[in-house]
């Protein structure tokens, strides 16, 4: 069984700075994408960031040059450094690894809460 566990989350004020990182316990094989979603309540879910095998990152525009999407392979590890918070930055983050033949894992998710 399957789990991807979430740290690093909390309450920081705005323009700090927090890490989130995902552990996966269990074994998966051929992890091609990692990535960060992130929801608020009475909205979808939104892709944060995301990062491939090969180490190609994806960002939302509104964390460009804020936020920085890093993954080890070895220990099945994604890790996000999140800086310049702004109090929009508020969610419930969620870590994702999409894996061979179509399976989907995701983390209970991480509140994050950015004050003013």
């Amino acid at each position: 069984q399957v789990q991807l566990v979430e740290s690093g989350g909390g309450l920081v004020q705005a323009g700090g700075s927090l890490r989130l990182s995902c552990a996966a316990s269990g074994s998966i094989s051929r992890i091609f994408i990692m990535g960060w979603y992130r929801q608020v309540p009475g909205k979808q879910r939104e892709l944060v960031a995301a990062i491939s095998s090969g180490g190609s990152t994806n960002y939302a525009d509104s964390v460009k040059g804020r936020f920085t999407i890093s993954r080890d392979n070895a220990e099945n590890t994604v890790s996000l450094q999140m800086n310049s918070l702004k109090p929009e930055d508020t969610a419930v983050y969620y870590c994702l690894m999409a894996a061979a033949r179509g399976s989907n894992y995701w983390g209970q998710g991480t509140q994050v809460t950015v004050s003013s």
